[in-house]
């Protein structure tokens, strides 16, 4: 069910933003006179259509293969290289006819859709729910191997960044990414220590899932109906230890509780300045049926009208972001193109459960990603139809036919081969 839910998600967040990307170029191709033959959600591979219909010299239509779309402008050289049109003799409504500028915008339109959108569902989610997030100065790490190996430990409190000073908890493992740290400072116990980052572990970092955890300290806030709702275990017990076996934190007791499945145990708890022992019964599913105290999360509310600039700044800050992603992945030597992902990624990236805000944020990312993708300059993505425009804007020299088809050409098996290194990585990752 949880892989059902997360597929139709996938599927929905995909179709809409490929609609809205598809519909700037449908926009902008109709405000300056171009015929769209073709306007699709889904592809109709063979020429099979769940559903089609005619408006005006549109065919519009729903394919049958659930993944994107397209929209197939009359005299322009694109992924359906429909090479027999482009032989014909130049018609007055086709895209090759129209001046630079107009082309230009038709193909930045599907881009500037994409970040549009990113910039209204950031608002819209400011509006709405405000901006929440865990504060770092106030979070302690729980460390995989990896940030073990690198020299953190878990109970650490990351200080600074080299001169920066992190606010946002959720963003630990990419700042330290995307800012290419060289010392982090961090606190452990009453100590303030440096740690000098390895370069050469950046692919590493970008391959390492919750390097940095929350630390959460196994502190009672309520206990829920059941077995264990007479046990004693009261609001702001902290548990130490389960059956003996010492546990910290949260992530400390699943393992032990794990073991330690559908049985009676001792749970030695620290009430006030007294150690007791209670008696707790563990579930077939090593859980005992008590709400944690969570760090504070922080939210920040904001009116409909402050809400456009902090979504605007939020837009800003998520694409420069998503740059510097993509800057990491020209430089073999930091490994980061391990990190790259195909639809199965983006899968995991969806809760288990249909929550509204996680959608539209993750949305919006994506949107972002999609526009960025589409700026770099390959021949097949508007990015490089863009850079030949620009290009015969600059020079007057517009590019032969022959060679944007081979340009095209080129394009599409550089993508074909991203998706399959995509689609790589994302079975190593399973198998």
């Amino acid at each position: 069910m949880v892989i059902l839910i997360k597929t139709l998600q996938v599927i929905l967040a995909l179709s809409l933003l490929i609609l809205i990307h598809e519909l700037g170029h449908f926009t902008w191709a109709k405000l300056f006179g171009i015929r769209v033959e073709k306007f699709y959600l889904f592809f109709d591979v063979g020429g099979k259509a769940i559903a089609r219909w005619k408006w005006g010299d549109t065919e519009f239509g729903i394919g049958w293969l659930p993944f994107g779309g397209y929209c197939k402008i009359s005299g322009m050289v694109d992924e359906s290289m429909d090479l027999e049109q482009m032989r014909g003799e130049p018609q007055p409504w086709e895209f090759r006819t129209h001046p630079a500028w107009q082309r230009l915008l038709v193909m930045a339109g599907g881009v500037l859709n994409n970040f549009i959108f990113a910039v209204l569902a950031y608002i819209f989610i400011m509006a709405a729910w405000g901006q929440s997030y865990v504060s770092n100065s106030d979070s302690r790490i729980y460390v995989n191997d990896l940030a073990y190996e690198m020299g953190f430990r878990t109970g650490d409190r990351i200080l600074r960044y080299d001169d920066y000073t992190p606010e946002n908890f959720a963003m630990l493992q990419a700042d330290l990414v995307r800012r290419d740290v060289g010392k982090v400072t961090v606190l452990r116990g009453t100590d303030t220590l440096d740690i000098y980052m390895d370069q050469s572990k950046t692919g590493q970092v970008l391959n390492s899932p919750m390097m940095f955890d929350l630390a959460v300290p196994f502190v009672v806030d309520s206990v829920a109906a059941g077995p264990n709702k007479a046990s004693g275990l009261r609001h702001g017990d902290r548990v130490i230890a389960f059956g003996g076996t010492p546990v910290e934190y949260l992530q400390d007791s699943r393992p032990v509780l794990a073991s330690m499945r559908d049985s009676l145990i001792s749970a030695t708890v620290v009430r006030g300045g007294d150690t007791l022992s209670l008696p707790v019964r563990v579930d077939t599913s090593g859980r005992i049926g008590v709400y944690m105290e969570m760090p504070s999360v922080k939210v920040k509310h904001y009116s409909l009208l402050s809400a456009i600039p902090a979504g605007i700044k939020l837009t800003g800050s998520t694409i420069g972001g998503y740059v510097k992603d993509l800057g990491l992945l020209v430089r073999p030597s930091t490994g980061a193109y391990k990190s790259v992902g195909s639809f199965i990624a983006i899968g995991q990236v969806f809760p288990s459960s249909w929550d509204w805000y996680q959608f539209i944020n993750i949305l919006a990312l994506l949107s972002i990603m999609l526009a960025v993708m589409n700026l770099i300059p390959i021949p097949a993505l508007d990015g490089g139809h863009m850079l030949f425009t620009l290009y015969e804007m600059i020079t007057g020299r517009k590019p032969g036919e022959k060679f944007l088809v081979a340009a095209q050409l080129v394009g599409m098996v550089l993508l074909f081969a991203l998706m399959f290194l995509a689609f790589g990585n994302d079975l190593a990752r399973i198998l």
